[in-house]
């Protein structure tokens, strides 16, 4: 099979189920920005040390695919069976946060990203993160989102900043914080 299909070349693409819609389609927006976010982590994968960090975000990269996959679908075709997003799978990411912030100093500023490219890439996929829930909650206007890809997506933000933090501290680079005006 070729990777092009040449259907797409009017601007229109099918959703799981067979429908055609625009390119510009909100869910397509929305399943298009998980995938750029799903990048971003990657590269943030490919850029860590820690074996444990890697493996960490191997799993959110697929928890992620399963968003998109959901996205991808037509909600008023039932055409695929997928995995789902469970409560557990938004505590993984809660338990993970706990256990980094026990081992950081308490946040009194805003942290202005950057210091060093692992760190900035933390940053970068924590602000794609934030645009893909952005994404999601516009489609939500008009289609059905279940609430816990939302609740997923809104907890990954918080991971990715509080890894951020946490490799900057491993990495010893000392956190930029904003004093506005200075």
């Amino acid at each position: 099979m070729k990777i092009y299909t040449k259907t797409g070349d009017k601007g229109n693409t099918s959703l799981f189920g067979g429908t055609r819609v625009k390119k510009s389609h909100l869910r397509i927006d929305a399943y298009g920005t998980i995938d750029e976010l799903n990048a971003n982590i990657g590269l943030l994968r490919d850029q860590v040390s820690s074996k444990t960090i890697s493996e960490i975000l191997y799993k959110v990269q697929d928890r992620l695919f399963v968003i998109g996959a959901i996205l991808a679908c037509d909600p008023e075709k039932k055409a695929v069976k997928l995995p789902d997003i469970k409560g557990e799978d938004v505590f993984f990411l809660e338990s993970k946060i706990d256990e980094m912030e026990g081992n950081l100093s308490a946040l009194k500023n805003f942290i202005i990203p950057g210091g060093h490219p692992v760190v900035s890439s933390a940053h970068i996929a924590r602000t794609v993160c934030r645009r893909a829930e952005r994404s999601m909650v516009l489609l939500s206007d008009s289609s059905p989102v279940d609430e816990i890809l939302l609740e997923y997506i809104n907890r990954l933000s918080d991971f990715l900043f509080v890894l951020g933090r946490q490799l900057a501290k491993e990495l010893n680079v000392n956190e930029i914080t904003w004093h506005p005006g200075e």
